[in-house]
């Protein structure tokens, strides 16, 4: 193993082990919404507004795995760094938990209508078996986290290609704003359904949004280090791997 390799597989097991230190098994609100918090018109709301960008990343994914089927190995380990990273639930200062979102790798890879499907089956998972989000509030939770967080994170790192920042620093920005919009719309979405008396919806969006950046602007720095020393073992060990939005 080169001296290189040695620092990348270091970095790559420093940061894991920031997120596994820190994070504590407690059942607390995490930061999926939970089971039954949204009112049942809210959530097939957002199932509905959700569907359609799900059903266009699973047209995606069968092209990207009938065009090259190498691309499954990748694929699932893109879904496993989200599973594990999403899965996490770090204190926040609301006296609930926060988490990184790990969307920012098969982004890069695959583009964010896939990681709308990667993202849900994930979701599902953690609803399921780890009592982390719900099945009623599935439907947000998949917009929040594995719609807007992509789509956002695809569109930074193509603006910062587009204007020559070096490709570390726009996978950085890739991932760590991917995390940080996926927290700005549940932030929206608990603002809406319930508006402070005094403050209106967009007041208690403020609110909201002030009490998650708390916790989430270091997380979210966090995983935008892990996500590029991710990529860089993943270059490394699997050249063939291109990205989507391009290495140029």
């Amino acid at each position: 193993m080169t001296k290189s390799t040695k620092l990348k597989v270091t970095g790559t097991a420093g940061l894991l082990l920031y997120f596994l230190t820190v994070g504590e098994p407690e059942q607390a609100n995490a930061m999926h919404i939970m089971e039954g918090f949204l009112p049942p018109a809210w959530c097939a709301f957002w199932f509905a507004v959700f569907i359609p960008f799900f059903i266009y990343g699973l047209l995606n994914m069968r092209k990207i795995v009938q065009k090259n089927p190498e691309s499954k190995m990748l694929l699932a380990l893109s879904g496993a760094f989200i599973f594990i990273l999403s899965a996490l639930k770090l204190p926040s200062v609301t006296g609930s938990t926060s988490h990184p979102t790990g969307v920012g790798i098969g982004t890069l890879f695959f583009g964010p209508s896939v990681i709308s499907v990667l993202g849900t089956i994930c979701l599902l998972f953690q609803a399921l078996l780890l009592a982390h989000g719900g099945l009623s509030t599935l439907g947000a939770n998949a917009f929040s986290m594995a719609v807007v967080g992509p789509f956002v994170g695809y569109g930074i790192y193509k603006l910062a290609r587009k204007v020559n920042l070096s490709q570390s620093v726009s996978i950085f920005l890739c991932a760590a704003l991917a995390d940080l919009a996926t927290y700005l719309t549940t932030s929206i979405q608990l603002g809406v359904v319930f508006p402070d008396a005094g403050l209106g919806v967009f007041g208690t969006i403020v609110k909201f949004m002030g009490i998650f950046c708390l916790t989430q602007i270091p997380i979210a720095i966090a995983e935008g280090l892990l996500t590029v020393v991710m990529y860089n073992l993943i270059a490394e060990y699997m050249p063939h791997a291109q990205l989507k939005g391009g290495t140029n």
